[in-house]
């Protein structure tokens, strides 16, 4: 297949930083956009698999699935873009399309193998892997392309690509609303996002957290209530007064804990990767007919559908915006818990 070069950002092994680097990607094909990168997020999975934590990594890595860009070309039988338009790419860039997930939109769960916008097989390009948004430009097929809106601050909309679809599928899948009250476990780049779309869906929002100052940001971003897992008193007030409780921390914590929180039949919803299993007690999930679940992004028309959600009532992350050549920095802040609440690099910066 013929390619052409692309200036991107991305490293040879987990022991080396980023770097300038030239990716090739393909020429384009019929159902093919190809779009201008114009910001990126950075997300902790970026990091896991920079540093191969998941194991698998294929060298060079480019990293990015937070993508917005605006269109340069369009393939031939493309009619839902034209040039100019506002585009983005999140985590899936291609699936089977065939299978029982694939055709209810499900394409997280393709069963034949979903292929991320990095770090996966490419599956035009043979022998070849998948090159993220650190890049100059993208090119994808157009049914895995998001038509992006115009957000104002459309920088800091890149990490609802992924933060933001994360949260927004558990969320909608149990029916956060006027009538549940939602906990949020953990003030990172997801929590944060997922106190302001849970009150937007119009549920009461209780923030879990270890510290102070965060159970006051909690508040300024539209939490009811922050309670702070440390006190004791605190905790046992809030026994049983939850329906759904989404827990973004990505490190070991006792989840036991939080299943107390939770009212009959509620649920703990894990969108947080820890390093190391964690154990639940049956009588913390028995008692009560409680569940404890996990939840993986989401599909592309429910990606789209958190795009257009997310412009109505003008929710975009807290972000800080860097130039290409800091994202080293930003990566070993990242790791420190150093940012609030998520980086997004100008790709700008990258000429």
């Amino acid at each position: 297949m013929d390619t052409f070069s692309v200036k991107a950002y991305g490293t040879g092994a987990a022991d080396k930083p980023l770097e300038a680097m030239e990716i090739k990607r393909r020429e384009l094909q019929p159902k093919d956009v190809a779009f201008e990168v114009l910001y990126c997020g950075i997300c902790h999975s970026d990091l896991h698999q920079i540093k191969n934590d998941f194991g698998g990594t294929m060298w060079p890595i480019v990293p990015g699935h937070e993508i917005v860009g605006r269109v340069t070309q369009v393939g031939a039988e493309v009619t839902k873009f034209k040039v100019g338009d506002l585009a983005a790419v999140g985590c899936i860039v291609d699936s089977c399309g065939e299978c029982q997930h694939c055709e209810h939109s499900l394409e997280m769960f393709c069963e034949n193998g979903v292929t991320f916008s990095f770090n996966s097989p490419d599956t035009y390009m043979e022998g070849d892997h998948t090159y993220g948004g650190f890049s100059k430009t993208y090119v994808c097929e157009d049914k895995y392309v998001l038509k992006m809106p115009a957000f104002e601050d459309l920088a800091s909309s890149a990490p609802l690509l992924c933060a933001g679809i994360t949260v927004y599928s558990p969320l909608r899948y149990w029916r956060a609303g006027p009538d549940k009250k939602v906990g949020v476990l953990g003030i990172g780049g997801l929590g944060h996002l997922a106190i302001k779309i849970a009150k937007a869906m119009g549920a009461e929002v209780t923030v879990f957290t270890r510290t102070p100052a965060k159970a006051e940001d909690a508040k300024r971003l539209g939490a009811d209530k922050a309670v702070l897992s440390t006190d004791d008193e605190q905790m046992k007030a809030a026994m049983g007064s939850q329906d759904i409780i989404i827990d973004t921390v990505s490190a070991k914590h006792d989840v036991n804990q939080y299943l107390g929180m939770l009212k009959v039949d509620g649920s703990l919803v894990l969108v947080g990767l820890p390093p190391e299993n964690l154990e639940v007690g049956a009588f913390n999930i028995v008692m009560g007919r409680k569940s404890f679940s996990g939840s993986n992004i989401g599909g592309i028309a429910e990606t789209q559908e958190m795009l257009d959600f997310c412009f109505e009532h003008n929710i975009v992350a807290e972000s800080e915006i860097i130039n290409i050549q800091d994202v080293n920095e930003a990566f070993e802040r990242l790791e420190k818990g150093d940012v609030k609440y998520r980086f997004v690099i100008d790709m700008a910066s990258l000429n």
